[in-house]
């Protein structure tokens, strides 16, 4: 249940549409709907502006559908990332108007698509191989309601590729930059713009790259101040962090 429907709840209750104890019966289950595999938080999108997402790596297609499912019937736009192409036909069972992005492993169900806001989350990659990663993190950004570009393959080895691209970063409230190998990216970029940089290891690269503990260390380590590290591989983390600076930065300039 959003925050509209609790106003609506209250409201038909104090009209008299809805009776006391039927009100009761439908905010009992609001802090968590027990499933016994599984405690849905029902209370996240009143805390924090947003339905609880699902993490589908390591659930059964059959658990993540059911979760899918209980979190529909009290929110519009739900989240579910780290899903296979398995749980994805479990889910469309369930919530036919389900889509997958089977690039970035994400599907969302929006009964209600949120519009994009005013700013904008800039997605930029170092390699083509960084993508799902990216796309991770722009889907989930643009699901909770940011407007987001991406700018694909602008790596340090041909740092010309980014340069191109400033009049575009420095236009975005806060930029995602997705980077293997050593993650260099993320200090140029830190070192070109006045905006909040979230940088993202990923897993890429040859065997001293260390599955993207190279990337990590060295974007922990950047000279560029600004720049914020979340953990490889974690676009979601990336944009749903984004999203809540994007969120910050719309309401100053009004």
């Amino acid at each position: 249940m959003n925050q509209d429907s609790l106003k609506q709840l209250l409201e038909q209750v104090k009209s008299g549409q809805v009776q006391v104890g039927e009100a009761v019966e439908k905010l009992k289950l609001l802090p968590y709907n027990d499933l016994g595999f599984a405690k849905i938080d029902c209370h996240r999108h009143l805390r924090q502006g947003f339905p609880e997402v699902v993490f589908g790596q390591g659930k059964t297609p059959e658990q993540i559908a059911q979760i899918m499912q209980k979190l529909s019937e009290r929110d519009k736009n739900i989240l579910a990332t780290r899903v296979s192409p398995q749980a994805y036909a479990a889910i469309k069972g369930i919530l036919p108007a389900a889509i997958y992005y089977p690039e970035a492993r994400v599907v969302v169900a929006n009964k209600e698509p949120c519009s994009p806001g005013q700013g904008k989350v800039l997605v930029i990659t170092a390699g083509t191989s960084d993508i799902p990663v990216a796309e991770e993190a722009a889907i989930t950004a643009e699901t909770m309601g940011s407007k987001v570009e991406r700018i694909y393959d602008v790596g340090v080895a041909g740092i010309h590729r980014l340069l191109d691209q400033q009049e575009k970063m420095q236009k975005a409230n806060v930029l995602v930059v997705v980077a293997g190998m050593e993650g260099a990216l993320a200090s140029v970029v830190g070192g070109l713009v006045d905006k909040p940089v979230i940088a993202v290891p990923t897993s890429i690269g040859y065997g001293a790259s260390f599955q993207g503990l190279a990337a990590l260390l060295s974007m922990l380590n950047s000279c560029a101040a600004g720049v914020t590290v979340v953990n490889i591989d974690n676009g979601f983390g990336a944009g749903y962090t984004a999203t809540l600076i994007n969120r910050l930065a719309v309401r100053e300039e009004e």
